[in-house]
């Protein structure tokens, strides 16, 4: 069966807590590549930003794999993306950058699930539609979605086969402000949660229904990880873990955490996004860029091994 047909709305084949296993087993690593390009540090050219951006990654594609190695999920931020376009000029440039991109993926890592980082979430047929752009359109294997608007929102996402992260303890610092609140759970009544575990309490129950929901889950406070971690123990919900490298985080301390907690570590995502596509974060890419990624992936792939 084809990419095509895979990912085709309620088509046959693997559920995607299948596809997670299977890539983090083919891989051997838990490692989420972010790809999210920040025009600036990228190496000086003058070509238009599609050829820019698609050959940049073409390069440290091939690269990996002349030197063996892939990542067990890669997640494309659309904003990146789409922030370069100018529809009103008919100048979509960064979007079909994304497009090159995603078909690069699908020929030197065919298998590796693609997570579109949109963070949609809206009333029923508003995420109706956001789904289908994620799915349909962008053919992704996963998407990100608030939780904020309820389970109308949240569950027009849940294609058969497909991932749904719904975003239950971010990375951020601002995420304290809501997310820590105390509150009283929906699902049990019976005392005060923070709102972060009250969410988590709502994604294990629209699991328990539609295989493949998980959640977003910060790399940047081990506390709070290794709590959800182990609430989420034996219940089939992939974590996909943002935070590591320049928010902070560290993947042997989620790797830990992860341990202790007794989650299955092959469902767990641990994404770094600028600590591997441009470590240098600022100013002028050096000459030996490509180098300086190539160190970054080696060292967070042998960080977050399975063997």
């Amino acid at each position: 069966m084809g990419r095509e047909e895979r990912l085709a709305k309620g088509g046959e084949g693997m559920s995607y807590i299948d596809t997670l296993r299977k890539s983090a087993e083919e891989a051997g690593n838990v490692v989420c590549m972010g790809l999210d390009p920040v025009i600036s540090v990228l190496p000086a050219s003058e070509e238009p930003i599609r050829e820019r951006l698609s050959g940049y990654f073409a390069t440290i594609f091939r690269r990996m794999r002349l030197e063996g190695v892939s990542p067990a999920a890669f997640k494309p931020n659309l904003g990146y993306y789409s922030s370069l376009d100018n529809p009103r000029e008919e100048d979509f440039q960064g979007s079909l950058a994304l497009v090159d991109i995603l078909d690069l993926i699908e020929n030197f890592f065919p298998g590796v699930p693609v997570i579109l980082d949109s963070k949609r979430g809206d009333i029923a047929r508003s995420s109706g539609n956001y789904a289908k752009e994620a799915f349909d359109c962008w053919k992704a294997d996963a998407v990100t979605v608030s939780p904020y608007m309820g389970t109308d929102s949240v569950l027009p996402f849940a294609y058969e086969g497909k991932g749904v992260y719904v975003l239950n303890r971010t990375s951020n610092p601002g995420a304290v402000d809501l997310q820590n609140m105390l509150t009283v759970d929906s699902v049990d009544e019976k005392e005060l949660y923070p709102m972060y575990i009250a969410v988590a309490h709502r994604i294990a129950y629209w699991a328990s229904e539609h295989p493949g929901i998980g959640a977003v889950v910060g790399a940047t406070s081990m506390k709070e990880l290794g709590e959800i971690a182990a609430y989420y123990a034996g219940r089939d919900i992939p974590m996909l873990i943002p935070g590591v490298g320049s928010q902070g985080g560290s993947a042997s301390d989620v790797i830990d955490a992860l341990g202790k907690a007794g989650y299955p570590l092959s469902l767990a995502r641990i994404n770094s996004s600028s600590g591997l596509t441009h470590p240098w974060k600022k100013g002028e890419a050096p000459d030996d860029w490509l180098d300086q990624v190539m160190a970054a992936i080696h060292a967070l792939f042998e960080e977050a091994s399975l063997r």
